[in-house]
């Protein structure tokens, strides 16, 4: 019987945790200060290097325009966003850098593999000419 009781605090317990961490990860939260943050590039001057990245990273997942309809978002669970949309452009560039360098769930992290800060901002910049 004492045996039971602990086994059920503990399923209590465990499952108290579990559904609180999964309320936690719902939203992509960008820490505060990549919200501010200022993209130190210039979005007129190498466009052409920022979409060569964009086509080798994020266009197989992400699609060419954008409208995550890459031909490996069939394979990705969760929602891959549409670039051209005003809620995605309505983010600040510290928030899509935020999010193309740490990524979150099926989005991947991009820090290894681009560890060049200034590529991931040129892909910022080219992502913003998707918008419609």
């Amino acid at each position: 019987m004492k045996t039971l009781k602990t086994l059920l605090i503990l399923g209590i317990v465990s499952f108290t945790f579990y559904s609180f961490t999964t309320i936690l990860q719902d939203k992509w939260v960008v820490p505060e200060k990549y919200v501010t943050m200022k993209n130190p590039t210039d979005p007129a001057v190498d466009m052409a290097i920022g979409k060569a990245l964009y086509s080798k990273h994020c266009k197989s997942c992400h699609g060419k325009e954008g409208y995550g309809d890459g031909p490996k978002a069939k394979d990705v669970e969760g929602d891959l966003g549409d670039f051209s949309s005003e809620e995605y452009q309505a983010q600040t560039d510290g928030e899509l850098f935020y999010k193309t360098s740490f990524g979150w769930e099926d989005m991947p992290e991009y820090t290894k593999k681009m560890p060049d800060d200034e590529d991931r901002w040129l892909i910022v910049n080219y992502m913003r000419t998707l918008a419609e």
